[in-house]
């Protein structure tokens, strides 16, 4: 797939917003990539993990798993692509952990799913968890890569559309300085309560 073939997926999804937007990082951007808007058809879903399953087709994988919440839905379609089980891991007071009675089984191999990467951090909690119960991590991926090639998982990591959005820091943010109301869409402030 091009990039404007994915792109106008994402265009006809609104699964790319324009505003003034808090990362789940924490930090600020004009333009926030919505795949939750994305998932909600899951024929164009579709469409772009089986183009993302493609290009890892010859990665050595046995288990999908991925960050809840934004990753859950993604990881699922992936791991239907990809041929093999899935799982996802929850933030519960503040740290990634296994739940609802999945298992990270030691020496299997994982890729690590996200559907937006920006600063990598929960996909980096993700890796941790898995790797601290004895599983491998082989690879990660993500349909947006949007760290504008800054991210190192120390992993191989394949994404479907690499995008240059620049993000600031709450203190530095321009749309801040001109006082536009911000939006939190993001998952991390979500809690066990």
């Amino acid at each position: 797939m091009t990039n404007t073939e994915i792109l106008k997926i994402f265009e006809e999804t609104e699964g790319i917003l324009h505003g003034h937007f808090q990362l789940a990082s924490g930090r600020h951007s004009d333009t926030y990539m919505q795949c939750a808007k994305l998932f909600m058809y899951p024929e164009k879903a579709k469409v772009l993990c089986k183009a993302l399953a493609e290009k890892i087709k010859d990665v050595n994988i046995e288990y999908v798993a991925s960050p809840a919440v934004g990753g859950i839905i993604m990881g699922y379609e992936m791991a239907y692509q990809l041929k093999v089980p899935n799982i996802f891991l929850e933030r519960i007071d503040g740290s990634m952990t296994v739940r609802r009675g999945f298992e990270v089984v030691k020496g299997v191999k994982y890729l690590v799913v996200e559907d937006v990467v920006t600063t990598g951090g929960s996909v980096k909690e993700v890796i941790e968890e898995i790797e601290k119960r004895g599983g491998i991590v082989t690879a990660v991926c993500s349909i947006v890569d949007r760290s504008n090639g800054n991210v190192d998982f120390g992993k191989k990591y394949y994404s479907l559309l690499s995008m240059d959005i620049i993000s600031f820091e709450k203190d530095d943010c321009p749309l801040c300085k001109k006082n536009i109301p911000v939006l939190k869409p993001g998952t991390k402030a979500l809690s066990s309560k």
